[in-house]
């Protein structure tokens, strides 16, 4: 977590250092001092003895006077504090020192700091944030001032530094404080007093974290020499040389250097004889992947001994990535005419090669209708982000697969006919749907479906591949036809027939072919000039059926004056029998009062003379035809004699 802190000081370094021009302008070597007050579960611990005149309070929201470690605080003073959680690098578990000043201005935080160098530059550093929202105390709060003081144990003071007020904001915010000083020759301890020049009372509250001490020295500008950056980076199992080189700005009477290694966030160590500005370094092919970190740290002579008394270079990096970790399968075996796929892992990227100048890219592949010689090893080349390569290959086995056939792909049969159905390619064999076969697992059942239906045979063969064949059986249904009723029209008209066919693939026609305006449709217009049939033929290639309807032609409609229903046999009903020609008509006949005693709407049209089921009396009758909408209705007596 400390060494995350380093690093912000440094990324705001330029920042800082405008905002409060205090801040060391060259190279800082590792803080000697880094009181981070530690981490944990609230509350944290008091701070030691003679650290601060405030009394230590367990809890969150001190009063004036106290203070507390937390990593967190939260709705103190009615919501006048901010409330935020973890330290000034964002740790949730990281302590502060939370502040709520005394009254009168007063010191708050006391600290010895034992072997420094003596006349050594330092820095001092410390994160500070106003605690109390901008709109707390009615947005007249009291307003945090800070004097840093650096003196000797006699109380000699060495450097001060004032932060000026620290406003408050309407959202939480660290802000680093520092200055740089030197040390007088032979002094190594110095006393740090932090002092609360603002009153206590509303406001002047504050967070305290990261109070630092690092060398401070000339400017160190380190380089890999043919690299534009301080990081580079190299394959696992490649190998490389580097130079690293530093230039150090003057500042130094006499310096003396020494190049440090750290491997993968480890502790800095020396890397022995290593004393000039530049460095070589060799990674052997089978240097173990990881961070390799180099920079030089620069004294005065007689000081490179004592880490307190060195200021550092930024690191140079050489990041040796790992070799991709891979792994490489196909769903195989699989059966010739299939389809396979090949999958890889362990890169963003991936490129394949394989039988019969066989090339791919990505993973999964799908590769389809794969033949027997697709069959063999399949290489990939793994890619990873960073632009690592390892190769690696699976073996794809391809299956042979029957091949199935059938000697008819379709064929037409009649209603309750048969047909042999024939398969090659297996055995085994065996036919879906098995409706209408002899036999479901033979490569010849005879078929005798109910309906039009698609057979299809599955061979397989012993290593479980399989094939398909289908042979579609069309079944044709025997042909009926019904030529329609028989018809009566008068001579001159024309008149629709009514024919029916069924069944399946028919054809058919009117014979003969005369009065009729087409003997291909089953309901055509005749006009024969005189009594006449119409056969209607169908044939469904099975059968040839045919069916006669007889069209009775009147010249004109007689209609008898007299008849004597008397029984004996003659003239005993009065019949029209020409109505029939007209479809539809209506029949009405009246007695001498007007009386309706008889109707019909049916040919033939014929009346027995009963009136209400008894003998009508002798006498004339009146009668009314109606032979449709567009025509006058006919009208006429006629006479009952007995």
């Amino acid at each position: 977590m400390k060494q995350k802190k380093f690093t912000l000081i440094l990324i705001f370094f330029s920042a800082i250092n405008i905002c409060n021009g205090q801040l060391c302008l060259g190279s800082l070597g590792d803080p000697i001092v880094n009181n981070t007050f530690g981490s944990g579960t609230n509350p944290g611990p008091p701070l030691a003895a003679a650290t601060t005149t405030y009394q230590y309070s367990a809890n969150d929201c001190p009063n004036d006077g106290f203070y507390t470690v937390r990593n967190s605080t939260s709705s103190c003073f009615g919501n006048t504090w901010h409330s935020f959680n973890g330290d000034h690098t964002g740790n949730p578990n990281g302590y502060f020192m939370l502040v709520n000043a005394s009254v009168q201005p007063s010191a708050f935080y006391l600290d010895t700091v034992r072997a420094l160098c003596g006349n050594t530059t330092f820095e001092f550093a410390a994160w500070i944030m106003n605690v109390i929202l901008s709109s707390g105390c009615n947005g007249n709060s009291n307003q945090p001032n800070l004097t840093f003081s650096i003196e000797k144990t006699d109380g000699a003071v060495l450097q001060t530094y004032n932060t000026g007020n620290i406003a408050p904001l309407s959202s939480p915010l660290w802000k680093q404080y520092g200055f740089f000083f030197t040390t007088p020759v032979g002094v190594t301890d110095i006393v740090l007093r932090i002092f609360n020049n603002a009153q206590g009372g509303c406001g002047n509250d504050l967070a305290l974290d990261d109070i630092t001490f690092r060398p401070c020295g000339p400017l160190l500008s380190p380089s890999i020499t043919g690299v534009a950056s301080n990081t580079t980076s190299l394959c696992e199992g490649n190998g490389g040389n580097y130079a690293f080189t530093c230039t150090v700005s003057g500042g130094i009477n006499n310096p003396v250097y020494q190049w440090q290694e750290r491997i993968n966030n480890n502790t800095w160590a020396d890397i022995s004889g290593e004393n000039t500005l530049s460095l070589s370094k060799t990674f052997a092919a089978n240097t173990l992947a990881g961070i390799y970190e180099y920079r030089l740290a620069v004294s005065e002579t007689g000081n490179l001994g004592s880490p307190q008394c060195r200021i550092n270079s930024e690191p140079l990096r050489v990041i040796i990535n790992p070799t991709p970790v891979t792994t490489v399968i196909n769903n195989g075996p699989v059966c010739e005419r299939t389809n396979i796929t090949l999958t890889a892992t362990g890169g963003s990227q991936y490129q394949w090669n394989g039988p019969n100048g066989f090339a791919g890219s990505g993973s999964p592949l799908l590769l389809t209708n794969i033949q027997l010689n697709n069959g063999g090893k399949y290489y990939v080349t793994v890619t990873n982000a960073v632009g690592c390569i390892k190769k690696d290959s699976t073996i794809i086995v391809v299956n042979p697969a029957p091949l199935a056939s059938t000697s008819f792909a379709s064929a037409s049969i009649c209603l309750g006919d048969s047909i042999q159905l024939l398969a090659a390619g297996g055995p085994p064999y065996f036919w879906i749907p098995p409706a209408g076969l002899s036999n479901a697992t033979i490569f010849n059942p005879k078929a005798s479906p109910a309906q039009t239906t698609a057979y299809s045979v599955i061979v397989a063969n012993a290593f479980g591949c399989a094939d398909t064949a289908t042979s579609t059986i069309t079944l044709t249904s025997l042909a009926s036809v019904n030529a329609g009723p028989d018809k009566a029209i008068l001579k001159g008209q024309k008149l629709q027939l009514s024919g029916t066919v069924t069944g399946q693939g028919i054809s058919y026609s009117w014979s003969p072919p005369l009065y009729i305006d087409d003997i291909y449709t089953t309901q055509p217009l005749i006009n024969p000039p005189s009594d006449f049939s119409y056969i209607l033929t169908a044939s469904s290639g099975c059968n040839t059926v045919a069916d006669t309807m007889f069209v009775k032609v009147y010249n004109d409609i007689f209609i008898p004056n007299a008849f004597t229903p008397n029984a004996d046999g003659k003239n005993d009903t009065w019949n029209i029998n020409a109505l029939e020609a007209y479809p539809g008509f209506e029949l009405f006949v009246f007695d001498r009062y007007g009386q309706l005693v008889f109707k019909t709407n049916k040919a033939p049209a014929a009346w027995n003379g009963t009136c209400n089921s008894k003998p009508c009396m002798n006498g004339i009758y009146t009668y009314v035809i109606k032979t449709g909408k567009d025509k006058d209705p006919i009208k006429g007596t006629v006479m009952i004699i007995r």
